[in-house]
């Protein structure tokens, strides 16, 4: 990791801190739901929500950073992102669950600006470093995947109301990551890149090349099983399977933890056997974790399929984000990222919806078989694919 810009330093400690909003949602967000929804099916609601609100938002804020600048929009969305978590805590103290939806989408809103970290790192970078850059700040959700539980359980009584304390808390981290921001430099373009950026194809040219789409489906597809599972996991092993809360949070916060810590080597790996092996690996994992999860509903099952599904997650999202820029150009990234992350957190959006209905409705083991489609489109897409040949910029 030596060697990297400032830049990408600063925004993996940015990312620690705002990052902790999805684990603490995708922990409490489920019983939260299930406390406040007359109707148990929707239990899962608020944790589609911050992804829906995720979804919604990537495309504007792309749009925004283009022509404000990155910074500016950086600041401008944390203040949104206190402003919202205040919000849920109200809702909640309310018991209002309607509210509490409408506030966690905001907060899924913001998260859309805060991945965009990792392109913003990618850019202070050369392409060779692209990797490194783009999985070195993913290593800020390690502390995010301790950080967020750890806000739902020190909140959970700190109010009259349970979990609304946890919004609070969430507003006063979010607050501590705004003087990060002073020390991000922003990248001034060249002569010559402006140039570039006014030569910029339409979408439907960039589309042409398989690179675009075996770099967007496999990170949408990371994201889609993970998700998916995930979201299910807490309401399955607390409400379903009679698991207490402290277990079901350590294997939320394991989970999320073997989310990121593989990106201390992941983008190394894919610098020395490229991006098509590392993509495969992480395939398996997915094809390991829905078998272990399928055999046994015991707690160290959880644990093994949970790890396997988050080593799986970085695999395949680091190698499909540093396949990306091969798709574009200079001047092409904004629009190109944009409908990166919308066809990413959109699909989420609809796992992470669907994942409560299936769980409730057919239980757990068919929401593991349910999920088996979306890894043979990932292995077929494998197969055809024989790995990055010509890029954009040749």
């Amino acid at each position: 990791m030596r060697g990297l810009h400032s830049n990408v330093w600063w925004l993996t400690l940015a990312g620690a801190l705002g990052l902790c909003t999805a684990p603490l949602v995708v922990f409490i967000g489920g019983l939260v739901g299930t406390n406040l929804a007359e109707d148990k099916t929707l239990a899962t609601l608020p944790v589609a929500a911050i992804v829906i609100g995720t979804a919604s938002a990537v495309i504007p804020a792309a749009r925004l950073m283009q022509r404000f600048g990155r910074r500016k929009i950086f600041i401008l969305n944390i203040v949104w992102m206190m402003a919202s978590s205040l919000a849920a805590s109200w809702s909640i103290a309310h018991s209002s669950f309607w509210s509490f939806c409408a506030s966690v989408m905001c907060l899924g809103a913001g998260l859309a600006t805060i991945q965009q970290y990792r392109f913003a790192a990618m850019e202070s970078v050369s392409p060779e470093q692209h990797a490194p850059a783009a999985s070195f700040v993913l290593l800020g959700g390690l502390v995010a995947a301790f950080l967020g539980p750890e806000l739902g359980q020190q909140g959970r009584f700190l109010l009259d109301q349970e979990f609304a304390g946890a919004f609070l808390l969430l507003a006063l981290v979010l607050a501590a990551s705004l003087p990060v921001f002073a020390l991000y430099q922003p990248i001034q373009k060249t002569a010559e890149q402006h140039a570039s950026a006014e030569s910029a194809r339409t979408l439907r040219d960039i589309a042409a090349h398989p690179v675009f789409w075996v770099a967007i489906l496999s990170s949408a597809i990371a994201y889609v099983v993970m998700s998916y599972v995930m979201t299910a996991t807490p309401v399955t092993m607390h409400n379903l399977m009679g698991h207490s809360v402290t277990d079901t949070k350590w294997v939320i916060q394991i989970h999320i933890c073997a989310m990121y810590l593989p990106s201390f080597f992941s983008g190394i790996l894919i610098q020395r056997f490229g991006q098509l092996k590392m993509l495969w690996a992480g395939l398996g994992c997915y094809g390991l974790s829905l078998a272990i999860a399928w055999m046994d509903t015991e707690l160290i099952n959880f644990y093994v399929s949970l790890i396997l599904l988050g080593v799986g997650w970085n695999l395949l999202f680091v190698s499909g984000t540093s396949l990306l820029p091969q798709s574009y150009k200079e001047g092409e990234e904004f629009k190109v990222q944009g409908v990166n992350d919308f066809m990413v957190f959109g699909l989420q959006a609809i796992a992470a919806l669907s994942s409560g209905v299936i769980v409730y409705s057919f239980g757990w083991v068919v929401l593991l078989f349910s999920a088996l489609p979306v890894l043979l489109i990932q292995l077929l897409l494998l197969v055809f694919w024989q790995g990055p040949g010509k890029t954009a910029q040749t």
